[in-house]
């Protein structure tokens, strides 16, 4: 497959991050009920992979390759395809992460299938249908290049460890993102957000699962094994800098505007969005503060009763092959999860494309690579206490 670069108009992040549904997440994963936990011995469907040579795959908005003249097209999708005989039903159904497990839910905890064989959620609501039990376990034997490529930095998250459940779909880096020529000076650490010159002009993530681990770094706390004391600091903080005027406003993507429009001179901000953004100003700049920042996926899992198990296997592994992984990290920008894709970026005659191998927001660099970490997530017990003091500050 030919590598040619492409760039969305934005990323599909951009869609995203909304708080709706969060009662039903609240009632369902946060307080884990009992009743809706799954043992493994109920998971499982008979597999029809082999008489039923296809697949539905739920995914996010701008999550894929597509054809530039056809953007109904996806170039590596149609190659697995033609490869396997396997037909693939792709649906862009997943906008918000809270929306999407109140679709799904019912079926799951109900017992029922989802009619869905593979679905891309966060890692942090991953967490979540691990825990409920809501999802299968892969057989890695059937995923050979998962296992020789994934990238270690991704290989055991606190909630799944060894990635039994989970697969890294893409990768990016909760970080800093900043206007260097508006400001005037450098950004190297969480506190710099603080300074007097940025009052009124930084913004910070609204959502709790997407704000928090950046800030605790910013007060040196490992965050693979963060406390409730480490999180209500971070909170006292927060509260501080809000009151002082300091903090202009919690967003979703939208600060993506604000910094473009010069509003915003700082903000949290996301790896993959400031490879966009950079296009249209070099003057933005994205920094992975000295105190370190979080590596996040958005990870495949399969459904409890999906009835094409092997075949969703097969995908994924098709798409940890090295020449696919840079197909794709080529067209979304996003940290790829696949290291060796980088050499095969490399390789290429296009200059554009092989300019990709170099960029430490698609590969990080050794130096970056020492400060990203993946955070521990927030367990069930802990996310009503959190959810309330975090929405208090936020204004939810």
């Amino acid at each position: 497959m030919p590598l040619l670069p492409k760039t969305p108009p934005f990323s599909r992040r951009t869609l995203l991050r909304g708080l709706g549904g969060s009662a039903v997440l609240g009632a369902l994963a946060g307080c884990g009920v009992p009743a809706a936990y799954v043992a493994p011995g109920d998971r499982a469907a008979t597999d029809r992979s082999a008489t039923e040579r296809r697949l539905t795959w739920a995914n996010w908005p701008l999550y894929i390759d597509t054809d530039d003249a056809d953007p109904s097209r996806r170039p590596t999708l149609e190659a697995f395809e033609e490869e396997t005989g396997i037909s693939v039903a792709y649906v862009e159904e997943i906008n918000d992460n809270y929306e999407f497990f109140g679709k799904i839910s019912p079926s799951l905890m109900n017992h029922q299938p989802t009619d869905r064989d593979l679905i891309v959620i966060s890692d942090w609501m991953c967490g979540r249908l691990v825990r409920l039990g809501w999802v299968q376990e892969m057989d890695r034997s059937h995923q050979p290049n998962v296992t020789r490529y994934l990238d270690p930095l991704l290989r055991s998250p606190a909630f799944d460890p060894g990635r039994a459940f989970t697969v890294p779909w893409q990768s990016g880096i909760t970080g800093i993102a900043y206007n260097r020529r508006r400001l005037g000076r450098e950004v190297r650490r969480v506190s710099d957000l603080w300074a007097d010159d940025l009052k009124g002009r930084v913004t910070l993530l609204s959502g709790m699962d997407e704000a928090f681990a950046l800030l605790m770094q910013g007060n040196g706390v490992d965050i693979t094994d963060w406390t409730a004391d480490d999180f209500h600091t971070m909170c006292d903080q927060v509260e501080r800098q809000v009151a002082r005027g300091q903090v202009r406003r919690f967003t979703g993507n939208d600060y993506i505007k604000d910094l473009s429009s010069g509003d915003v001179l700082a903000c949290q901000a996301y790896s993959g969005d400031v490879i966009q953004l950079q296009a249209d100003d070099p003057d933005i700049e994205f920094v992975v503060p000295e105190e370190g920042a979080e590596l996040w996926s958005e990870s495949l899992m399969i459904p409890n009763l999906a009835r094409h198990k092997a075949n969703a296997e097969r995908l994924i592994d098709f798409y940890y092959r090295p020449e696919v992984a840079a197909e794709l990290a080529a067209w979304v920008n996003y940290v790829c999860p696949v290291p060796a894709a980088r050499d095969v970026l490399a390789s290429s005659d296009d200059e554009e494309t092989a300019a990709l191998a170099e960029d430490p927001l698609i590969f990080p660099d050794a130096a970056m690579r020492e400060r990203l970490a993946i955070a521990r997530d927030i367990a069930a017990g802990e996310r009503a206490e959190f959810a309330k003091r975090w929405n208090g500050i936020v204004g939810v």
